[in-house]
C-alpha cells in the first residue's frame, strides 16, 4: 500500500505549478471559460462566450460542466468571502489537478498490485520529479480532462477487468479525444490477440458503452452550443480527414521520439531499457505506448500534449529500473 504522504508529495507539485503559473493558453481557453460561464452565467446560455467566438472547432461541455459542478461550493464561499472572480480559477484548476491524481492514484494502486510497492513509490518519485505531466494536471485541455478516464482505463487494464476498461476507453475516446483509439485500441487488440478477452465480450460492452457516451456528448453538447453536433466528431474530421491541424505547424515524424519524450521523462528515461530486460511483463505494457505515439506521428502537427497519456507508462517501466539500482 502506498503511503497517503506519498501522493501529499504530488498534489503539492501540482500546487506549486498551478501557483506560479496561474494564467492559460488559448488551448485551454474554452474549457476554463466554459467553467466561468457555468459557474456565474448558469441557465443565460444566450450569454455564454463560446456563442459569439466559438473557436475553430467546437468541444464538448461534458468535462467543464464536472468540473464546474465539483468546484460550485468552494467558488461560492469565496464569493462569500470577498475573493475576486480569479480565485475561481484557481479553483477550478485546482479541482481539476485533484482529478488528475485521483486517476493516478487507482493507476499506483494497480501498478503496485502488478509490480510491487517498490515499484509504485518509485513511480512517485519519478512522476513528482518531471515537469510536464505536474504541469499539464491543472490546465484545463481537452488532453487532461482525457487523462482523468485514462488513467482510469490504464488501471482497469492492469487490473484485467476488461469491462471497466472498454467503457471508460470509450468515453475517453469518444466525449474528449477520438485519437485515443489507437492508444486504447492497441491495448484492446493485444488483449483479443492474447485471448484474455474474447470478441464477444469486447462487442458486448463496446456497442452500449458507445452509444451511451455518444448520446451522452449529443444531447449535453447541443444544449449548449443551441444546435445538433457530435463535437469530438467534428474534431477528428477536421483534424485528421481535412488535416486542417497542419495549419498551427508540423513537426519531423520522429519530433515524438527524439524532442518530446525526453524532455518529459528526462533523467528516467535511461532507465526504461533496463526496467524492460529486468520483467518481460513491461512489454505488453510498453509496446502501445510505443505503438500509438508512432501511429500519431504520422499526423504532421505535433505537441506533447497531444501524447502526455504514455508518460505514466514509461515511468512505470522506468521505476522497475530503478529498484535495481
Amino acid at each position: 500500500m502506498i503511503p497517503p504522504m506519498m501522493l501529499l508529495l504530488l498534489l503539492i507539485s501540482v500546487i506549486i505549478h498551478l501557483y506560479v503559473c496561474p494564467y492559460t493558453k488559448v488551448e485551454e481557453s474554452f474549457n476554463l471559460q466554459a467553467m466561468h460561464d457555468i459557474l456565474y452565467l448558469r441557465t443565460n446560455i444566450s450569454q455564454y462566450d463560446h456563442l459569439e467566438f466559438p473557436g475553430v472547432v467546437p468541444r464538448t461541455f461534458v468535462g467543464p460542466l464536472v468540473i464546474s459542478i465539483t468546484s460550485a461550493p468552494f467558488v461560492y464561499m469565496a464569493r462569500l468571502l470577498g475573493f475576486t472572480k480569479f480565485s475561481g480559477q484557481y479553483i477550478v484548476r485546482f479541482i481539476l489537478g485533484v482529478f488528475v491524481l485521483a486517476g493516478f492514484s487507482y493507476f499506483l494502486k494497480a501498478v503496485s498490485k502488478t509490480f510491487g510497492n517498490v515499484v509504485a513509490a518509485w513511480l512517485v518519485y519519478i512522476t513528482a520529479s518531471q515537469f510536464h505531466f505536474v504541469f499539464y494536471a491543472s490546465r484545463t485541455l481537452p488532453n487532461t480532462l482525457a487523462l482523468v478516464v485514462v488513467l482510469f482505463a490504464l488501471s482497469y487494464w492492469l487490473h484485467q477487468d476488461h469491462a471497466k476498461f472498454i467503457w471508460s476507453a470509450a468515453c475517453a475516446i469518444i466525449l474528449f479525444r477520438t485519437e485515443l483509439c489507437i492508444f486504447l485500441g492497441l491495448i484492446l487488440l493485444k488483449e483479443m490477440i492474447s485471448s484474455r478477452v474474447s470478441m464477444k465480450k469486447v462487442l458486448l460492452h463496446s456497442i452500449p458503452a458507445g452509444c451511451v457516451w455518444l448520446a451522452l456528448t449529443v444531447l449535453i453538447d447541443s444544449y449548449f452550443w443551441q444546435r445538433w453536433l457530435w463535437p469530438e466528431g467534428e474534431v477528428w474530421w477536421y483534424n485528421i480527414v481535412l488535416n486542417r491541424s497542419v495549419n498551427w505547424g508540423t513537426s519531423p515524424f520522429l519530433w515524438y521520439f527524439y524532442s518530446a519524450l525526453p524532455r518529459a521523462l528526462l533523467v528516467s528515461i535511461l532507465f526504461i531499457p533496463m526496467g524492460l530486460y529486468l520483467d518481460r511483463r513491461l512489454f505488453t505494457l510498453v509496446m502501445p505506448a510505443v505503438g500509438f505515439v508512432l501511429l500519431y506521428s504520422l499526423l504532421p502537427h505535433k505537441e506533447l500534449r497531444f501524447i502526455i497519456y504514455v508518460i505514466p507508462v514509461f515511468n512505470v517501466a522506468a521505476a522497475v529500473g530503478c529498484t535495481r539500482m
